[in-house]
C-alpha cells in the first residue's frame, strides 16, 4: 500500500491528503477507481471516524482511497472547495503512478463533508471556481459522488452551524446562502450519485437528501438513494470501530462500493 500524506494549500490554509493506494500484486497494469473521502464535522473540524476507517473499508472492496482533512473555520468558503478540487486534480495527475483509472474518481462525503463533496459536484464546471484555480474543468471533475447523511440545504431544514462556520460573517447574506443551498444548484452536469440518510437523523434531517435527489431527478441526473429507518446522525460505518453499533445501516458501504464498481 502507498500510504503518504500530502499538503494541499489554499488561501494560506493547509489541508492534508492521506493516500491508501492498494498494491497491484497480481496484475501490475491493473487500474482501479479511487474514492476520495471528506469526513464530516460541521465545517469546524473533521471527524476521524469518517476518515481512515472508511478508506480501509473501501480498500477491502478493491478500491483505492484517499482521505482529505480539509481546512475548517476560521477558513471559509471557498477554501475547502478549492482544496478538494486541487486534490481531485492531484489524483488525476498521479493516476499512472498510483494505478488509478482517471475517469473513475469518486468523492465521498459525510455530513458537512457531504456538502463539500456535493459542492464540487455542482460547481466543478463553474467559472468562479475555474478562474480562481486556473484549471481546466475536466481536471477537477468528480466522476461520481457518494453522499452520506449530507448537509445540503441552507433553508428550512438547514444544519445552521455548518453554514455559520463555512460563511462566517456572510452567513446572513441571502445571496451566499442561496449559492450554497445545493439543491438549488443542481443541473444536468452534476455527476451520478449514491446518497444515503437515516429517517431518525435530527441533526441533519433527511429532507436534506430528499431535496437533493428531487432536484437531481428533475435534472435527469442518475442516483441510487437509500433511507434507513433507524439511526441518528454521524454513524459512519455503524460498527464498534466507528462508535455506536447500528446494524441496520451497516450495508451502506458495501452497497456504495458495489454501485461504484458497477456504474462508474
Amino acid at each position: 500500500m502507498i500510504n503518504d500524506t500530502i499538503e494541499i494549500e489554499d488561501n494560506g490554509f493547509k489541508a492534508k491528503l492521506t493516500t491508501y493506494i492498494v498494491d497491484n500484486t497480481i496484475d501490475q497494469e491493473k487500474t482501479r477507481p479511487l474514492v476520495l473521502v471528506c469526513p464530516g464535522g460541521g465545517y469546524i473540524g473533521t471527524a476521524s471516524k469518517e476518515g481512515e476507517p472508511i478508506a480501509l473499508k473501501m480498500n477491502s472492496f478493491g478500491l483505492h482511497a484517499c482521505v482529505l482533512n480539509y481546512s475548517c473555520a476560521p477558513a471559509q468558503f471557498p477554501t475547502s472547495l478549492n482544496q478538494l478540487a486541487k486534490s481531485v486534480k492531484l489524483v488525476r495527475e498521479s493516476a499512472k503512478k498510483w494505478h488509478v483509472d482517471p475517469e473513475k474518481i469518486v468523492v465521498l462525503g459525510f455530513s458537512a463533508g457531504g456538502h463539500l463533496a456535493a459542492s464540487l459536484g455542482t460547481f466543478w464546471n463553474k467559472d468562479f471556481v475555474l478562474r480562481e484555480l486556473k484549471v481546466n474543468q475536466e481536471e477537477i471533475k468528480p466522476n461520481a459522488l457518494v453522499l452520506s447523511y449530507p448537509v445540503i440545504t441552507s433553508g428550512e431544514f438547514a444544519h445552521q452551524d455548518s453554514f455559520k462556520n463555512l460563511l462566517g460573517d456572510r452567513v446572513k447574506d441571502c445571496n451566499w446562502r442561496e449559492l450554497l443551498s445545493l439543491e438549488k444548484q443542481v443541473d444536468e452536469t452534476m455527476p451520478k450519485s449514491f446518497v444515503w440518510h437515516t429517517f431518525e437523523d435530527q441533526a441533519v434531517p433527511v429532507e436534506n437528501s430528499l431535496l437533493l435527489v428531487n432536484a437531481m431527478r428533475k435534472a435527469k441526473v442518475a442516483f441510487s438513494f437509500h433511507v434507513f429507518e433507524k439511526g441518528h446522525h454521524g454513524l459512519a460505518l455503524g460498527t464498534m470501530e466507528t462508535g455506536e453499533v447500528v446494524t441496520e445501516i451497516q450495508p451502506w458501504i458495501r452497497l456504495a462500493a458495489e454501485w461504484i464498481l458497477k456504474n462508474i
